[in-house]
Protein backbone atom coordinates (compact mmCIF):
# COMPACT_ATOMS: atom_id res chain seq x y z
CA UNK A 1 0.00 0.00 0.00
CA UNK A 2 1.36 3.27 -0.88
CA UNK A 3 1.87 6.00 1.54
CA UNK A 4 -0.91 8.03 0.09
CA UNK A 5 -3.07 5.06 0.62
CA UNK A 6 -2.37 4.61 4.15
CA UNK A 7 -3.20 8.50 5.05
CA UNK A 8 -6.13 8.02 3.32
CA UNK A 9 -6.96 4.82 5.44
CA UNK A 10 -5.87 6.69 8.67
CA UNK A 11 -8.38 9.44 8.76
CA UNK A 12 -10.37 9.35 11.62
CA UNK A 13 -13.83 11.28 12.88
CA UNK A 14 -15.02 11.21 16.39
CA UNK A 15 -18.88 12.58 17.00
CA UNK A 16 -19.37 14.11 20.14
CA UNK A 17 -22.07 16.52 22.04
CA UNK A 18 -21.07 18.98 24.34
CA UNK A 19 -22.50 18.48 27.54
CA UNK A 20 -22.44 20.21 30.61
CA UNK A 21 -19.86 18.25 32.60
CA UNK A 22 -16.96 19.52 29.30
CA UNK A 23 -18.01 23.05 29.50
CA UNK A 24 -16.30 26.00 31.37
CA UNK A 25 -17.65 28.90 32.94
CA UNK A 26 -19.03 30.06 29.75
CA UNK A 27 -21.07 27.70 29.30
CA UNK A 28 -18.91 26.64 26.02
CA UNK A 29 -16.55 23.81 25.67
CA UNK A 30 -13.26 23.90 28.28
CA UNK A 31 -10.33 24.09 25.85
CA UNK A 32 -8.53 21.28 28.06
CA UNK A 33 -11.38 18.52 27.10
CA UNK A 34 -11.05 20.16 23.40
CA UNK A 35 -7.75 18.91 23.55
CA UNK A 36 -8.18 15.75 25.24
CA UNK A 37 -10.35 14.87 22.60
CA UNK A 38 -8.26 16.18 19.89
CA UNK A 39 -4.86 14.38 21.04
CA UNK A 40 -7.22 11.16 21.35
CA UNK A 41 -8.39 11.16 17.60
CA UNK A 42 -4.51 11.95 16.65
CA UNK A 43 -3.57 8.83 18.39
CA UNK A 44 -6.14 6.30 16.63
CA UNK A 45 -5.17 8.02 12.80
CA UNK A 46 -1.67 7.87 14.47
CA UNK A 47 -2.02 4.08 15.11
CA UNK A 48 -4.23 3.22 11.79
CA UNK A 49 -1.28 4.99 9.89
CA UNK A 50 1.54 2.81 11.54
CA UNK A 51 -0.16 -0.10 12.92
CA UNK A 52 3.16 0.49 15.69
CA UNK A 53 3.10 1.74 19.49
CA UNK A 54 2.56 5.45 19.28
CA UNK A 55 3.45 8.53 21.94
CA UNK A 56 2.35 11.86 21.40
CA UNK A 57 5.88 14.00 21.12
CA UNK A 58 4.74 17.19 20.67
CA UNK A 59 1.90 19.42 20.28
CA UNK A 60 1.84 22.03 17.55
CA UNK A 61 -0.21 25.14 17.19
CA UNK A 62 -3.74 25.24 18.17
CA UNK A 63 -5.78 27.43 17.01
CA UNK A 64 -9.24 27.98 19.08
CA UNK A 65 -11.21 30.41 16.66
CA UNK A 66 -14.72 29.96 17.79
CA UNK A 67 -16.32 28.64 21.03
CA UNK A 68 -18.63 25.97 20.87
CA UNK A 69 -21.27 26.12 22.60
CA UNK A 70 -22.75 23.63 25.31
CA UNK A 71 -25.40 20.99 23.39
CA UNK A 72 -23.10 20.88 19.87
CA UNK A 73 -22.27 18.23 18.11
CA UNK A 74 -18.76 18.08 17.71
CA UNK A 75 -16.63 16.35 15.06
CA UNK A 76 -13.18 15.85 15.85
CA UNK A 77 -11.26 15.08 12.22
CA UNK A 78 -7.96 13.92 12.00
CA UNK A 79 -5.41 13.22 9.23
CA UNK A 80 -2.03 12.49 9.02
CA UNK A 81 -0.29 15.47 7.22
CA UNK A 82 3.45 14.71 7.29
CA UNK A 83 5.38 11.33 6.86
CA UNK A 84 9.04 10.69 8.32
CA UNK A 85 10.96 7.52 8.63
CA UNK A 86 9.80 7.61 12.68
CA UNK A 87 7.58 10.10 13.56
CA UNK A 88 4.32 11.70 11.54
CA UNK A 89 2.36 14.91 12.14
CA UNK A 90 -1.42 14.48 12.24
CA UNK A 91 -3.89 17.88 11.71
CA UNK A 92 -6.79 18.04 13.65
CA UNK A 93 -9.52 20.08 12.75
CA UNK A 94 -12.58 20.07 15.30
CA UNK A 95 -16.02 21.20 13.88
CA UNK A 96 -19.24 22.66 15.50
CA UNK A 97 -22.13 21.56 14.36
CA UNK A 98 -25.87 23.13 15.93
CA UNK A 99 -28.28 20.44 16.94
CA UNK A 100 -31.38 22.06 15.14
CA UNK A 101 -29.86 23.78 12.06
CA UNK A 102 -28.13 23.03 9.23
CA UNK A 103 -24.94 25.83 10.97
CA UNK A 104 -21.45 23.91 10.58
CA UNK A 105 -18.59 25.62 11.32
CA UNK A 106 -14.37 25.23 12.37
CA UNK A 107 -13.94 26.12 15.53
CA UNK A 108 -10.33 24.64 16.30
CA UNK A 109 -7.16 23.65 14.39
CA UNK A 110 -4.09 21.95 15.86
CA UNK A 111 -1.33 19.60 15.14
CA UNK A 112 0.51 16.86 16.94
CA UNK A 113 3.31 15.15 16.37
CA UNK A 114 3.86 11.13 16.88
CA UNK A 115 6.66 8.80 17.55
CA UNK A 116 6.37 4.82 16.95
CA UNK A 117 8.14 2.89 19.53
CA UNK A 118 9.32 -0.25 20.44
CA UNK A 119 9.23 -2.34 23.54
CA UNK A 120 11.76 -0.51 25.07
CA UNK A 121 10.08 2.67 23.91
CA UNK A 122 13.12 3.34 21.10
CA UNK A 123 12.01 4.95 18.13
CA UNK A 124 11.36 2.73 15.12
CA UNK A 125 10.42 2.99 11.19
CA UNK A 126 7.00 3.73 10.35
CA UNK A 127 7.53 3.26 6.83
Amino acid sequence: MTIEERIKKSETRFLKVVFPDTTNHYDTLFGGKALQMMDEAAFVSATRFGRKRMVTVSVGQIDFKRAIPLNTIVEIVAEVSTVGNTSLQVTVNVYGEDMYSEDRYKAITGTFTFVAIDEDRNPISIL
